[in-house]
């Protein structure tokens, strides 16, 4: 106890020295922790709106369709099983899928597409292709239309031939790709937009024709108002096929179902397949997003569906791809922030080293006059082990407003990157993940590197020579 009230009075002695100590590790959890929430704070942020928007959080299905995902594993959707639900407390939305491949025909062009059929008016509060709609294209037509407008700057102007075909959901992504000045940037975009306008409509309840995903469609040489030609297999080994109007053009920024996808409405899919009222999922998004809540809700109503041959899945069981993917990134995350953690201890050890360098003579002297080395390094432990705890505990306090407020305040992106998340189907949010055990992991690996940057000094105590320690 008196080596430890020895080494408390000695951080005071030179506050100078034990403030820049304190500070470099204060800073360093400081940081640690920021980055580690930020870290979390976006995954969350991505897998959230990644399955509120596509696959919803919870998918009921027939027992089977998690191993055999074929039309032959379906189940009856009746208005009143889809109204239980949708009044089930908790649950924000349900809406019933049809999903499908079939064989794409226009012309002498073919290729494989997954077909999906949708409740349009549902599908709003779930993946909504209504914002999906292609609104405009940049053709050779309109770019010859915008090349003699003098409205427009020449830089632009020289431009234009870089976006040539590509197609838009909204201005924004074309003022990004045209790297527009954001002060003109909303007259100049008006100019672009009535020169490249794209006719397209969202599918209503009782419409017999589809949306096309953008890629796709240019495969085909489609455009609205065309006819296709899709053949598959429906339900029981039946022939499905059928001819549809296009009413719009969807784009995705996911290349791969930008390549293959077509939406039409449920009806449609269900004659197509021959499937009467069967549906092969039911997507779920429930008003709490929370793990707990989820496992929760589908207990619920696993208990409902025991007698039947229906189960409730949530999204870590149905999208293991999704699952395996975070993981990955979680881990090239912690790789991230294991290299902060390498620059922090040396920015520790420098300032450990300053320390002990600048009281070598006052060691010296301690031990020329009678004190054991090994008293001396135990209260060199003592020390540091104190000036880690201030700094890591200040750190801590001195992160929790941060999180606080970026948790219930997310920072809001602007400009490409806003943009790009947009385009993904993400909110342009960098929300900070709330309080968990990685603060206290932060706080106890720096504490740890604290306590590692103390081997050095202690040898050089430890084989201390009195005589160059008073000469220095």
């Amino acid at each position: 106890m008196d080596l430890l009230k020895i080494a408390w009075r000695n951080l005071w002695r030179n506050k100078r020295r034990t403030a820049i100590t304190v500070a470099s590790i204060l800073f360093a959890v400081f940081f640690a922790i920021s980055m580690r929430s930020m870290q979390l704070g976006s995954y969350n942020q991505m897998i959230k709106s990644m399955i509120k928007s596509f696959t919803g959080f919870l998918q009921v299905q027939q027992v089977d369709y998690q191993d055999d995902p074929s039309l032959e594993n379906t189940f009856e959707c009746t208005n009143q099983f889809l109204t239980d639900l949708e009044n089930t407390p908790g649950i924000q939305a349900a809406v019933p899928r049809v999903e499908t491949f079939a064989l794409v025909s226009s012309g002498s062009l073919t290729k494989g597409a997954l077909i999906i059929g949708i409740d349009p008016e549902r599908e709003k509060n779930l993946s909504n292709p209504k914002n999906l709609l292609v609104r405009y294209r940049i053709t050779q037509e309109s770019i010859d239309k915008l090349k003699v407008d003098n409205r427009l700057p020449i830089e632009v102007r020289q431009k234009l031939g870089d976006i040539l075909n590509n197609s838009y959901s909204n201005t924004g992504t074309i003022a990004t790709d045209l790297g527009l000045d954001k002060v003109k940037q909303k007259d100049l975009l008006n100019i672009i937009a009535s020169a490249s306008p794209f006719s397209g409509k969202y599918l209503d309840g009782n419409d017999n024709g589809v949306l096309v995903s953008d890629r796709l469609a240019k495969y085909l040489k489609l455009s609205i108002g065309d006819s296709l030609i899709l053949m598959g297999q429906g339900y029981h080994g039946s022939t499905a096929a059928g001819l549809y109007p296009v009413r719009g053009i969807v784009r995705f920024a996911n290349p791969e179902l930008d390549n293959k996808l077509i939406y039409m409405t449920l009806a449609s899919a269900q004659n197509f397949a021959s499937l009467e009222n069967n549906v092969t999922t039911i997507a779920i998004n429930l008003n709490d997003n929370s793990d707990e809540a989820m496992l929760a809700m589908q207990k619920t109503l696993n208990s409902k569906f025991s007698s039947s041959k229906i189960v409730v899945k949530n999204w870590n069981q149905f999208n293991r791809v999704l699952m395996q993917q975070i993981q990955s990134d979680n881990q090239s995350g912690k790789a991230f922030l294991v290299l902060l953690y390498f620059i922090i201890f040396f920015g520790i050890f420098g300032t450990v080293l300053m320390m002990i360098y600048e009281r070598y003579h006052e060691f010296g002297v301690l031990v020329a006059i009678g004190m054991r080395k090994t008293k001396l390094a135990l209260i060199m432990i003592y020390e540091l082990f104190l000036i880690g705890l201030i700094g890591v505990v200040s750190g801590t306090a001195m992160s929790i407003p941060l999180i606080y407020i970026l948790h219930n305040n997310p920072i809001h992106l602007t400009g490409d990157m806003a943009q790009a998340m947009e385009d993904m189907g993400f909110e342009p949010l960098l929300p900070l993940a709330w309080f968990d055990s990685y603060i206290f992991w932060q706080g106890f690996v720096v504490m740890l590197m604290v306590m590692l940057s103390c081997i050095y000094p202690l040898r050089k105590v430890l084989k201390l020579k009195e005589a160059e320690a008073l000469r220095s």
